[in-house]
């Protein structure tokens, strides 16, 4: 990520937030507002079909999550993006689950009458198989783990992740090819 004067206005802003600064954080959500939007979309665009849940609803419950926590603590920007895209992971298994439950109906197919007639489903991505995966991911890895929250939730790019853990280009690559086929394996795997 290179520092630009925006991005050194937000780190600023979030070093005073975290010491207190209730002005600072109400004066940074519109600097980190469309960079939110951005990644709340993107990942709202791998979520299954009907998804209830807006990308702008996203961003205002994760920023709230952030703000709203006991002891906020972000080192730099890509830290609290970091961490904006561990809030929206929570947010969205969160949905996941509660969708899931027979008292939502999570035992019966969900139709939109748009669609009545579909050809073809489209495969589903299964958000709680994902994060299950990760958590073990995360367990024998904990770096490959904070590699996919940053790439594969915060849409972060190899270089970005790469300076945001302060470790080499070649070392998230690699990470990044042996996560992807870890995952893949995982989530290849018949549920029992």
């Amino acid at each position: 990520m290179a520092q630009t004067p925006e991005s050194g206005a937000v780190t600023q802003m979030l070093k005073a937030a975290e010491k207190g600064d209730s002005r600072a954080a109400a004066d940074l959500l519109p600097l980190v507002y469309q960079e939110l939007r951005k990644l709340a979309r993107s990942r709202m665009a791998k979520t299954p079909p009907g998804n209830t849940l807006q990308p702008t609803a996203l961003v205002h419950e994760a920023y709230l999550r952030l703000i709203g926590s006991d002891q906020p603590s972000w080192n730099n920007r890509g830290h609290f993006f970091g961490a904006a895209a561990q809030a929206m992971r929570q947010i969205l298994i969160e949905q996941a689950r509660r969708k899931g439950s027979k008292k939502h109906g999570g035992d019966r197919k969900r139709l939109d009458l748009a669609d009545v007639e579909p050809v073809m489903e489209e495969p589903k991505e299964d958000l709680i198989a994902l994060d299950e995966a990760i958590k073990r991911l995360e367990q024998a890895n904990p770096r490959q783990g904070k590699i996919v929250l940053l790439r594969y939730f915060a849409g972060l790019t190899n270089e970005e992740t790469a300076a945001s853990l302060g470790v080499s280009l070649r070392t998230v690559e690699g990470d990044w090819r042996f996560i992807r086929a870890f995952l893949f394996d995982q989530l290849s795997k018949p549920s029992s």
